[in-house]
């Protein structure tokens, strides 16, 4: 990870506070830990990679697909000017919206709901960035972004998923798969 920023974001945000169990230690482990209603979060690599794909300055609009613990929805809390964030567990969404409070963000929308529809009127969107698998790539995603705007978003079944970096540049968009990775699968 080459942006401070994205490091700085690390380190505001404490991991352990999303874990059901405390782990050790908290911001460096390599491994998943499991928050409510069975959801993980993934290792802070992953989370980190994502993050910086972005290429977030300060000033953006950012849709978040899958709000989960509220983990990656802090870190971008503290890139972006205003996060919009969709999460079908209501369960999860109460304790993300507790989490957030505690941690004193408020630059963060979130509500209950398929998070390629529910924000819809609030884009385009500078960034789009997802936490959970489609099977093929959302097309109506490409309409909420913004022209530079960039999506990182895993795509694929179980099996066989990769990550791929999707902006929209002169009028086109440019799709560009990354690595391979397994993410909980997209439910709308």
């Amino acid at each position: 990870m080459r942006d401070q920023r994205v490091l700085d974001a690390f380190r505001s945000v404490p991991r352990e506070l999303s874990c059901r169990r405390r782990i050790a230690p908290p911001r460096t482990t390599t491994r998943r830990c499991r928050s409510i209603a069975g959801q993980t979060i993934s290792q802070p690599y992953i989370v980190a990679f994502m993050t910086e794909l972005l290429r977030l300055r300060g000033d953006e609009t950012v849709l978040e697909i899958g709000t989960g613990s509220g983990y990656q929805t802090a870190i971008l809390s503290r890139l972006a000017r205003h996060v919009y964030s969709a999460e079908l567990e209501p369960e999860l969404a109460a304790t993300v919206t507790e989490r957030l409070d505690r941690l004193g963000i408020d630059n963060v929308t979130l509500a209950i709901g398929n998070g390629v529809e529910i924000f819809r009127g609030r884009g385009p969107f500078d960034a789009i960035l997802s936490a959970a698998a489609p099977a093929t790539f959302p097309e109506e995603l490409i309409d909420q972004l913004t022209e530079g705007g960039r999506c990182i978003i895993p795509v694929g079944v179980a099996e066989s998923q990769n990550l791929w970096l999707i902006e929209k540049r002169d009028g086109g968009v440019v799709r560009k798969a990354m690595d391979a990775v397994r993410f909980v699968p997209l439910r709308t």
